[in-house]
C-alpha cells in the first residue's frame, strides 16, 4: 500500500527536483511522488515532497511565499542569469558602493514586475522557455506581478577587483525568480549581475528544521515522513466536522456548517480549509461556497 504524506528534504546541489522525485520512489516503492516548488540544479535548501493521497496538497503549498538566503554577483552577466550558465559580458564593479547596491535592491522589493529568465519552465506556445532556448529560438517572455516582501543585504565582499559578491535574504511570492533579481540588480547597476549561489530556506509553513538529507530519507524512509493528517493540520487552517458533515465531504457533497464554525478569515480566503472528522482523520479540504452561505464545497478530496 503507497504510504501517505510529506517528506521536507534538504536538497543537495548538482541534482535536479526530478531527480530527488526518483530517489524517493524509490525509497519508498511507489511512483506516486511529486514535489512542490522547483529548484534549480544548483540550488539546495528545502524541497517538499508528497507522497501518495499528500500528492494532493502540494498545489497549495507550492503557491506559498517562500524564503531565500542567496549570493549575488555583480560585474558578470551569464546565459541563465546563474552560476550554471557560460559567462556573457564582464564589466568591473570596482566603482559600485554599498550604498547603491542597498538603493537598487529597495526598488526591487514590493509588487514588482519581474521578467522571468529566459532559460526557465515557463510556458510560451505550450513548450518550455529553456527547451525552446536550447534548440536557439529567441524567447521574450512578458513580465509577471510578483511581490518580493523582504530583500536584505547581509553582507557584501569583492572576490576580486571587478567582482562584488552580495549576500542577501529573500521573502517573495510564488513565481519568483530569485536569479531574475540578481540579473536586475546588477542590470540597475551597470554592471550586470547573476546567482552565485541559492539555498532555500522555507515553503509556506516548512522550513529547513523540517528538512532531512537524502541520504537520512533512503536510509530510514519512514522516520521522517509527516503524516496526510499531520501535513493537512500544519498547512492549513482546520475545521472540525461531525460524522455526518464528514460522510457529506468523503463523498464530494456540500458541507453545511454554523456560522460561528467560520472565521471572517476562512470566508474571505482564497486557500481552502481542512475538514476534519471527530476520529482526527483529514477527509477534505473545503472552501466556500460563496461567501455569504454557511456551506463548504469539496474542492480536493482526502478520504482513503
Amino acid at each position: 500500500m503507497s504510504p501517505d504524506g510529506l517528506l521536507v528534504v534538504d536538497k543537495p546541489a548538482g541534482m535536479t527536483s526530478h531527480d530527488v522525485v526518483g530517489r524517493i520512489r524509490r525509497a519508498f516503492g511507489t511512483r506516486k511522488v511529486g514535489h512542490a516548488g522547483t529548484l534549480d540544479p544548483m540550488a539546495t535548501g528545502v524541497l517538499v515532497l508528497g507522497l501518495g493521497r499528500a500528492t494532493r496538497l502540494l498545489g497549495y503549498v507550492s503557491g506559498d511565499d517562500k524564503d531565500y538566503a542567496a549570493t549575488i554577483r555583480l560585474g558578470a552577466t551569464t546565459v541563465t542569469d546563474d552560476a550554471d550558465g557560460d559567462l556573457l559580458t564582464t564589466r568591473s564593479a570596482a566603482d559600485v558602493g554599498e550604498e547603491s547596491v542597498r538603493a537598487g535592491v529597495t526598488d526591487l522589493t514590493g509588487e514588482i514586475a519581474q521578467v522571468p529568465s529566459s532559460v526557465s519552465a515557463v510556458k510560451v506556445h505550450g513548450q518550455r522557455s529553456y527547451r525552446l532556448v536550447r534548440d536557439g529560438a529567441a524567447v521574450d517572455l512578458p513580465a509577471r506581478r510578483v511581490v518580493v516582501s523582504r530583500f536584505d543585504v547581509l553582507s557584501m565582499t569583492r572576490p576580486t577587483p571587478d567582482l562584488i559578491d552580495v549576500e542577501v535574504e529573500v521573502t517573495c511570492s510564488s513565481g519568483t525568480y530569485v536569479r531574475a533579481l540578481a540579473r536586475d540588480l546588477g542590470a540597475a547597476l551597470g554592471v550586470g549581475g547573476h546567482l552565485a549561489a541559492l539555498r532555500r530556506t522555507r515553503v509556506g509553513g516548512f522550513s529547513l528544521h523540517d528538512a532531512r538529507t537524502l541520504d537520512q530519507v533512503t536510509s530510514d524512509p519512514v522516520a521522517g515522513l509527516i503524516s496526510l493528517d499531520a501535513a493537512a493540520a500544519h498547512a492549513f487552517d482546520r475545521i472540525d466536522l461531525s460524522d455526518e458533515q464528514a460522510l457529506d465531504a468523503r463523498h464530494g457533497r456540500p458541507v453545511r456548517v454554523s456560522s460561528d464554525a467560520l472565521d471572517e478569515r476562512t470566508r474571505g480566503a482564497a486557500r481552502p480549509v481542512a475538514g476534519f472528522d471527530p476520529q482526527g482523520h483529514v477527509v477534505a479540504l473545503l472552501a466556500p461556497r460563496d461567501e455569504a452561505a454557511d456551506l463548504l464545497r469539496v474542492v480536493v478530496g482526502l478520504a482513503g
